[in-house]
């Protein structure tokens, strides 16, 4: 049960990162966007690296069960791939251009 209790915990953060921070800092007036950017994009990083910490914490100093531990830590671990992966799409490490070139590519072969 505690297991399921800290799935349905950091399903829920996860939720809360990715749309909930952007919606709180993100400014809309019908299709355009008022605010800045950078603020959604700090928002949700400061909201992942905060997931991250608390499971690692939580992993560290209040779960007693191995299995459970264990699950803090694959948690833990996944925030900080998130994390990590969305800081270098915000400097540019890393883009997504060849999406871009997959539809013309299936439109020629098919």
């Amino acid at each position: 049960m505690q297991r399921l209790f800290i799935t349905v915990i950091n399903c829920a953060l996860l939720v809360i990162a990715f749309i909930g921070a952007p919606e709180v800092a993100g400014a809309r007036f019908s299709n355009w966007q008022i605010s800045s950017i950078p603020a959604e994009q700090k928002l949700t990083l400061w909201a992942l690296a905060f997931t991250a910490v608390g499971d690692a914490g939580t992993a560290l100093f209040l779960i007693k069960g191995r299995k459970e531990r264990k699950l803090c830590w694959e948690w833990a671990l996944i925030f900080t791939a998130l994390f990590v992966a969305e800081s270098a799409f915000i400097r540019g490490w890393i883009n997504f251009d060849w999406l871009k070139q997959i539809p013309p590519w299936f439109q020629k072969r098919f």
